[in-house]
């Protein structure tokens, strides 16, 4: 098995040390003959994302957010991977995957900066308002 030490994101700036990762190894499916009957190669990391102390507390919560639907109610961050037939291939994809997560949640979202509605905007919203409203009026049983 490929052995990782540490998974580095955000430019270095954040490192996750193996020790937070719990990796498993189950039997890939799909087509690959006897072989695939007989080797463990899917491999599944759990990553505790809610209770990291590796990850900024921002960092954490835009990861929380953002990928949801991948945490379980332990908060674990589950990720799988059988892309590749041999186990070491597939840990290192894992870490990968892992590392564009957590890539992605450290890029804080950018401000918004208010705008005013445009002239125009406002006069066609004005427009369509007013049709509406004559529809509405239309409909309405005469007085």
């Amino acid at each position: 098995m490929a052995r990782i030490s540490a998974i580095r994101a955000a430019g270095g700036r954040i490192v996750i040390p193996a020790s937070e990762l719990t990796w498993r190894f189950v039997r890939s499916r799909g087509p690959g003959g006897q072989h695939v009957n007989r080797t463990s190669s899917k491999a599944i990391v759990h990553f505790h994302a809610a209770g990291s102390p590796s990850l900024p507390e921002d960092v954490r919560s835009r990861l929380l957010r953002q990928f949801r639907s991948r945490i379980t109610a332990a908060g674990e961050l589950v990720i799988t991977s059988e892309r590749f037939r041999d186990q070491s291939r597939n840990v290192e994809d894992c870490a990968e995957k892992l590392r564009g997560l957590i890539e992605a949640a450290a890029v804080p979202p950018r401000q918004r900066r208010a705008t005013r509605p445009t002239r125009a905007s406002v006069a066609r919203n004005r427009l369509a308002k007013q049709r509406r409203s004559e529809t509405k009026r239309l409909r309405r049983p005469p007085e």
